[in-house]
C-alpha cells in the first residue's frame, strides 16, 4: 500500500503580511512621539531661593533648591548648578523665599555698599514685617534726663536682614533686628545707638529710597 506524503508545513504559523506592517507602524510611531516630546522638553535644571535672601548675603548650594522649569529661550538668565562657583556668591537684589535666582540678582563680590547693623526697635514690629521688608529708622534724641527731642528719619528705606527672636520667658522690649544701611548712615546710626536715643522701626512707604 502506497503512503501518502507527509506535509512537512504542518503546525506552521503564517504570518497575516498586513498584521507584519501594523507592527512596524506603531514601532516607528512610538518612536516618532517619543522623538518628538524629547525635542520639545525645553526643561532646566534652576536655582530657587530656600529663604528671603537680601542684599550682601553670600549663599551656596546650601541655601538654594533646585527647580526643573521650562524657560526655552529665558533658561540662560536664571542660575544654574553649572554657574555656581564653589566660593558662592554674594547677593545684590532681594530675592524672595521660592523666586527661581536670576544671574543679575548675584555677584561674586559685595558691590551692594551697605553695611549691617543690629537695631533694638522701642516698639514691637507689625507682624507682616520680616526679611526683606523696608522701614524708615526714627530716632528721637534724649535732651537731658526725663525729655526727648522731636524724632526724625535718621535712615529712610533700611531693609531688614533678619529679626532675632526675644530669648527668655519674659519679652524685654522690642524686637532686634538686623538692617542693612548704607555706609554712609552708618556712623549716624551707631552715635545714635551710643547715645541712648528712642529708636522706633516705622514701616517705609512704597517708593521710599
Amino acid at each position: 500500500m502506497a503512503r501518502r506524503p507527509e506535509r512537512t508545513d504542518r503546525g506552521a504559523v503564517r504570518l497575516d503580511p498586513r498584521l507584519l506592517i501594523g507592527i512596524v507602524l506603531i514601532a516607528g510611531s512610538t518612536t516618532g512621539v517619543w522623538a518628538l516630546v524629547d525635542g520639545l522638553d525645553d526643561s532646566a535644571a534652576t536655582y530657587a531661593a530656600r529663604d528671603t535672601l537680601t542684599p550682601g548675603t553670600r549663599i551656596d548650594a546650601d541655601d538654594l533648591e533646585i527647580a526643573s522649569v521650562r524657560l526655552g529661550v529665558h533658561a540662560d538668565g536664571y542660575l544654574t548648578p553649572d554657574d555656581l562657583p564653589d566660593e558662592g556668591l554674594v547677593v545684590v537684589r532681594t530675592i524672595d523665599a521660592g523666586e527661581l535666582i536670576p544671574e543679575s540678582a548675584v555677584d561674586t563680590v559685595d558691590r551692594a555698599g551697605l553695611a549691617t547693623v543690629v537695631v533694638s526697635s522701642r516698639a514691637a514690629l507689625p507682624g507682616s514685617l520680616g526679611p526683606g521688608a523696608t522701614v524708615d529708622v526714627w530716632a528721637a534724641h534724649r535732651a537731658d534726663r526725663d525729655t526727648y527731642e522731636p524724632p526724625a528719619v535718621l535712615v529712610a528705606g533700611a531693609e531688614i536682614a533678619a529679626v532675632q527672636k526675644a530669648e527668655g520667658m519674659v519679652d524685654a522690649g522690642g524686637p532686634s533686628v538686623e538692617l542693612l544701611v548704607p555706609r554712609e548712615k552708618v556712623a549716624a546710626l551707631l552715635e545714635s545707638l551710643a547715645a541712648g536715643d528712642v529708636i522706633d522701626l516705622v514701616p517705609a512707604r512704597a517708593g521710599t529710597d
